[in-house]
């Protein structure tokens, strides 16, 4: 399946330095792509140069006069700046011309113009933020992650939906369990709101597992772990710094004597296949779901390997018809209300 993807150059701690690469990259892997690179002509001319690339039948360039601040204040960005790379990228999914858009930019901009430019989907109130994490069996997804600080049992439901509909989507199951984030199993546990989401979840037609708890994320309890954004936040957060945190701790007991360096160098081949395995690299790209078209949200200080990981999630999203599942999912949901 051809599909085209328009990707903010611009956006991101490195800017085109990381995302052109990214994309020529990507396309040596995947033959039925185009890429649209929106920014600084200049600026993207000057790194295909750098990389000797000078096909343009898979790639083009497509103008932009402004560049969106990390730090910029989202309603200022959105106002002020309608011909930034972030704005263009997703005007291109607005106008069709692009399938998807991929941005390592201001987090808040991203999310505030694409949810004036695209609209939401029919019957879902709000989009939520969806990330992919590592588990013991393989893999689970958790949404939402900072979009939504305050929410409704609704809400809570309508995340259950898309998250379901993303997995169906790029995985090919046809139904994902779902599990409610909680402080415990039991169903009295919780509050109000969480409360009366699992009982819509329970009786939505989901496959609802029921209430899950921190521990489970990592486990694989469930395929999607639903949540508000405040608490989705924090346990993303608290779950990176605990990575470094054992990262630091195993490079400091490998240096602290002759002994353990020489049984650092033996254990090498191990350390290594363990970070490749947890390399939160390969999950890079989190998405926008609820939204009239696809938006995937890079990590600011991805790298050449993130980025790339972040379109090819985009791509997985366009070739399994992830908008068309939501909306099928959200109209059968409306229907048995």
């Amino acid at each position: 399946m051809e599909i085209t993807v328009a990707i903010d150059c611009m956006g991101g701690d490195h800017g085109p330095h990381v995302t052109v690469p990214s994309a020529i990259e990507y396309l040596s892997r995947d033959p039925e792509a185009t890429i649209i690179l929106v920014g600084i002509p200049d600026a993207i001319k000057a790194e295909l140069e750098a990389k000797n690339f000078t096909s343009l039948t898979r790639i083009r360039i497509h103008p932009a006069s402004e560049v969106v601040g990390m730090d910029e204040s989202p309603a200022l960005a959105l106002r002020n700046k309608k011909d930034s790379s972030m704005r263009v990228a997703v005007n291109l999914v607005k106008t069709g011309e692009a399938q998807a858009c991929i941005s390592a930019g201001n987090t808040g901009a991203l999310l505030a113009t694409s949810r004036f430019v695209l609209k939401t989907i029919p019957g879902i109130d709000r989009p939520a933020l969806a990330v992919i994490l590592p588990t013991i069996t393989g893999h689970t997804y958790m949404l939402d992650l900072g979009a939504n600080v305050n929410c409704t049992a609704e809400h809570l439901l309508q995340f259950g939906v898309m998250g379901a509909s993303l997995v169906s989507s790029v995985e090919n199951k046809a139904a994902p369990s779902i599990g409610l984030l909680n402080i415990g199993e039991e169903e009295i546990k919780g509050n109000d709101v969480v409360k009366q989401a699992a009982d819509l979840l329970r009786n939505s037609g989901l496959n609802f597992y029921g209430n899950v708890e921190g521990d489970d994320i990592y486990k694989g309890t469930t395929d999607v772990v639903v949540c508000d954004g405040f608490v989705g936040n924090v346990t993303l957060k608290t779950s990176e710094g605990l990575a470094q945190m054992l990262a630091t701790y195993l490079r400091e007991e490998f240096k602290r004597n002759l002994l353990t360096k020489v049984a650092g160098a033996f254990a090498m081949p191990i350390i290594n296949a363990f970070k490749q395995r947890v390399d939160h690299r390969r999950y890079n790209g989190a998405s926008f779901l609820g939204l009239r078209g696809i938006v995937i949200k890079s990590h600011g200080s991805a790298d050449t390997m993130a980025f790339g990981a972040a379109i090819a999630r985009a791509a997985d999203e366009v070739r399994g018809g992830m908008l068309r599942h939501i909306s099928e999912r959200v109209s059968e949901l409306s229907k048995s209300s």
